[in-house]
């Protein structure tokens, strides 16, 4: 993990708190000795910001990321140096279903959150949360930070927007902001049982055969969460460097893995060897093959992921163990 010394009494806004990414940030801020207020739309009991305790230490601003007045009150008040901004639907699903509530959240709720951080002098440092999903579908792999952000579908669309209102800030503004495109992040705390990795956790440690919406050959990064809060800590901290406003950073693997394969990976540590995935085939708007080069993260920000897909397999299966037998 990056210094904790930068870290010590720093006012640190983190929208999206709640989620897999915010949660464990929150706890790695709160380590290093920030002072973290965090905006929280939903309390979930079963959350990990909840079931860490990082909830009771920090302050917890009730309300919406799209609550514009609310937003300049937080920065203001609590003079926020620095902005990590994760708040986000996240579904792909949920987007094709209900792309309204996706735009609202991931395309207003970023240029509302940007314009605030622009009127508020004490900010200095933003961390917009993007997506590979921006780039939609490429013929050229992996997606470097030049290719082209092309999102089709709802969710992708949304991601896209996003990036590129953070992006026109930056330049236009001199919005000390970056941008952080990520594949696949897995680990501890991630309740979207629609999702593969915590989907097949579940079911195995059930004894259940997992089952795979998709024909189980979409290509995807598969990042471990430690792994991309090193990565979000180390681009805040360099942000003091003005040839960075504006830039975007992908955080991968660079070692894409099959839907099926990551199933049968998980498969392959549980106490159920034994079980084989249920293939549906019946996913849409379903992107065949999506991967990064992180070769610019490595060079710039000194970053690499520190987990294999194993090893960081084994510790989010740790995490549901223990959260499934509390929650039996």
């Amino acid at each position: 993990m990056s210094g904790k010394q930068f870290w010590k009494n720093r006012k640190v806004f983190v929208t999206g708190c709640t989620g897999i990414v915010g949660s464990w940030l929150t706890l790695a801020l709160l380590d290093a000795g920030a002072d973290v207020i965090g905006l929280i739309r939903d309390h979930v009991p079963s959350s990990n910001l909840m079931l860490s305790g990082a909830a009771q230490r920090i302050v917890g601003i009730d309300g919406d990321i799209t609550d514009a007045p609310l937003l300049e009150r937080v920065l203001n008040e609590y003079e926020i140096e620095v902005v990590f901004h994760l708040a986000a639907q996240p579904l792909v699903r949920l987007a094709n279903r209900a792309p309204v509530g996706t735009f609202e959240t991931n395309i207003r709720g970023t240029w509302l959150l940007l314009e605030a951080c622009r009127r508020a002098s004490t900010v200095k440092r933003i961390v917009v949360a993007s997506s590979d999903k921006a780039y939609g579908d490429q013929d050229q792999l992996p997606y470097t930070e030049e290719a082209p952000l092309q999102g089709r579908h709802p969710y992708d669309v949304s991601k896209t927007c996003a990036d590129l209102i953070a992006q026109a800030y930056a330049c236009t503004y001199h919005l000390p902001a970056a941008i952080t495109r990520c594949g696949n992040i897995y680990g501890g705390g991630d309740l979207n049982w629609d999702r593969i990795v915590p989907g097949t956790l579940r079911s195995v440690l059930q004894g259940q055969p997992p089952i795979i919406r998709s024909d189980g050959t979409p290509l995807r990064d598969y990042l471990y969460v430690d792994d991309i809060i090193d990565g979000y800590l180390r681009l805040a901290e360099q942000l003091g460097d003005q040839a960075l406003h504006g830039q975007a950073f992908n955080f991968g693997m660079d070692d894409p893995q099959s839907v099926l394969g990551m199933a049968r990976a998980i498969i392959a540590i549980s106490d159920h060897p034994e079980l084989e995935p249920i293939v549906l085939n019946e996913a849409s708007h379903e992107i065949g093959k999506q991967y990064l080069s992180s070769e610019k993260a490595h060079r710039v920000l000194g970053w690499q992921a520190q987990y294999s897909v194993e090893a960081g397999l084994r510790k989010t299966l740790t995490w549901y163990k223990a959260f499934l037998m509390h929650n039996a």
